[in-house]
Parts: structure tokens; C-alpha cells; sequence
């Protein structure tokens, strides 16, 4: 398995080497809006905490991640 890459998209994004629109930052979570987005409003909910995939997540940060995509799903 490859080890995580400092220097993939996300991370450039989460550095600020990268430009996004953000939604919502908090210290755990980061989500901004797609730059090729399938719908209006597609957005991406990624955790700050290094990590290759979905299945290399810590659970404590997926929980984060997860809390934040409810938080900007909910009806307002």
C-alpha cells in the first residue's frame, strides 16, 4: 500500500497552496465547494488529519468529518 502523499490536491488546499472556496473550517474539518462540481453546490467535507482514503481515516476524524457533512446538510 503507498504510503499518504504531502503533496496530493488536498493537502495543497488545506495549506493554502491551493485555492478553494471554502464552505465551513473548523480545527478538525475543512469543506469547500467542488471546482468541478456534478450539481450547483457540490461540496467536499475533508478531515485535516492526514490521510490516503476513507479507510485510512482515524475514527475520531472520520466522526468529525461526518458531523461537519451533517452540519451543512441540515435544513436551515
Amino acid at each position: 500500500m503507498s504510503a499518504y502523499d504531502p503533496n496530493n490536491p488536498f493537502a495543497k488546499i488545506l495549506r493554502g497552496e491551493f485555492p478553494c472556496y471554502k464552505v465551513y473550517e473548523d480545527g478538525h474539518t475543512l469543506a469547500f465547494l467542488d471546482i468541478m462540481p456534478r450539481c450547483a453546490g457540490h461540496t467536499l467535507v475533508i478531515p485535516k488529519a492526514p490521510a490516503r482514503n476513507i479507510l485510512d481515516i482515524a475514527p475520531e476524524d472520520f466522526a468529525h468529518v461526518a458531523r461537519t457533512a451533517q452540519r451543512l446538510h441540515a435544513p436551515r
